[in-house]
């Protein structure tokens, strides 16, 4: 979306002299809600087992990490908090994954209530549409595209919970961890290890990675592929699959080759660097070291699940898993990170500028301007949230480089992975780590936007004169 459309909404009101909020500053004060009901629920004393008054920063703490989709917590999901706890976090996570927008919608639309304009380029915003048109129905697909995924997850875990935990117990572990997974959550009902104890479930495995796969590709993409394949059903012999690829959109065929090269590259780099770790997949049989190493590069993008011992990763598998925490899902979807499609273009422009092209051309389209000037914003804005956020960590943490740097990115990213430090964080290392779960969960350019109230606008026509500068 344009800036100057957001902005219109954020103007003072000539007539009454109350500012206007736009759909960027709206989406924040809705998160920022969802976060402080989830935290007021959570701080009642039936949230806990112990039925006592839990500390306003830890239910903050968990509230943030729900709503965002994060994973990451500094008290036990399954111990510390009672039923109605649990219930209150995987609603967090349901609503945090759709989106404030799309519970919104779903509410004008079971009240009969008309979605006006306004709140059309709200939930355009939220899904990164392209236009207001059938975004509504766009936003009632992904509703019912959700729960019917969430549904099949939960019923292909349930051939592992319910054997193990019983029928009632099973059915709401199957539940709770397909929700989790879907929407790239990270919030677990096993214990202290995350998804351990399932290293060697095969079935287990692949059924999480791709409900988090699915999660993380982003709403857009399922759509485009959808009407592709179905066209290509209805007029098979007319269509290869090679023609099929590319009546795909840009965007779609981006975000499918990037993910899979991320998947495959990661999984090849586990592989090998852990084979031979006792600690990780040394002890495992090969079937199991190939499911394994392909859940530690499917995971971090951006789930915050975990069937090996992250702290037991050598010091190249823990790197690894920061960039691929780093660059997070795709857009319009449910997991974090700058995104994949924003690495593609980084990665197509520095191409082109090797190669002396006046522009960056893929697959016989050109990217514009915006988009690869709107890329270099995320990604350095990025890296700056993450240094200073690092920096501040370093003196108020008693942990190593490592640590912090993995604990720092796993929340910008909303992936809930730790090397074990999040429960020890002082009270100043838990405002960073909410600070950054949030900023990482709202978008960067949402947030931007947001705290530019009144942009300003250039003439039509003023061009200003061209000089170079030394870079590089």
């Amino acid at each position: 979306m344009e800036l100057d459309t957001l902005n219109n909404f954020a103007e003072k009101d000539p007539g009454g002299g109350r500012i206007k909020f736009g759909p960027a500053q709206i989406l924040i004060f809705g998160f920022l809600g969802l976060i402080a009901a989830g935290t007021a629920l959570l701080m009642l004393p039936i949230s806990t087992t112990s039925r006592v008054v839990t500390p306003w920063l830890t239910a903050l703490f968990t509230s943030t990490s729900a709503v965002c989709v994060t994973g990451l917590v500094v008290e036990n999901t399954l111990a510390y908090w009672s039923l109605f706890g649990k219930i209150v976090i995987i609603l967090c996570i349901q609503i945090g994954g759709l989106g404030f927008m799309t519970l919104v919608s779903m509410i004008f639309v079971v009240t009969g209530k008309k979605i006006s304009f306004k709140n059309r380029l709200l939930m355009q915003e939220a899904l990164s549409f392209n236009t207001t048109s059938g975004v509504v129905k766009f936003t009632l697909l992904i509703v019912k595209l959700t729960l019917l995924i969430e549904g099949i997850g939960a019923l292909c875990l349930s051939f592992v919970f319910v054997p193990e935990y019983g029928f009632v117990t099973g059915i709401w572990y199957s539940i709770f961890h397909s929700i989790s997974a879907f929407c790239n959550a990270g919030f677990d009902l096993v214990g202290n290890n995350s998804l351990m104890p399932y290293v060697q479930n095969e079935w287990f495995s692949y059924s999480i990675m791709i409900l988090i796969i699915l999660g993380g590709l982003g709403y857009t993409v399922w759509l485009d592929t959808y009407n592709v394949l179905k066209t290509k059903s209805e007029l098979a012999e007319h269509f290869t699959w090679r023609q099929t690829f590319y009546k795909l959109s840009l965007h779609t065929k981006l975000v499918w080759i990037i993910t899979i090269v991320l998947i495959l590259g990661g999984f090849i780099f586990f592989f090998i660097a852990e084979y031979n770790n006792p600690a990780t997949l040394g002890s495992l049989s090969f079937a199991d070291k190939i499911t394994a190493a392909m859940f530690q590069s499917v995971s971090p993008r951006t789930a915050g699940f975990n069937t090996l011992a992250l702290d037991e990763l050598t010091l190249g598998s823990k790197l690894m898993t920061v960039m691929l925490m780093f660059v997070g899902g795709s857009p319009a979807g449910t997991a974090g990170g700058i995104k994949t499609v924003t690495l593609g273009v980084l990665v197509l422009c520095a191409v082109s500028v090797l190669k002396g092209d006046s522009s960056v051309v893929v697959f016989k389209k050109k990217i514009s301007t915006d988009q690869i000037l709107k890329s270099l914003t995320i990604m350095t804005i990025a890296i700056l949230i993450v240094m200073i956020a690092l920096t501040i960590l370093t003196f108020s943490e008693d942990a190593t480089f490592i640590e912090l740097l993995f604990e720092t990115v796993s929340a910008f990213a909303t992936v809930g992975l730790t090397l074990g430090i999040t429960s020890s964080l002082s009270f100043t290392g838990k405002l960073v780590i909410i600070a950054l779960m949030f900023i990482g969960r709202v978008g960067l350019i949402t947030v931007g936007v947001a705290l530019i109230v009144r942009a300003a606008k250039n003439p039509v026509g003023l061009q200003y004169p061209e000089e170079k500068v030394l870079v590089g």
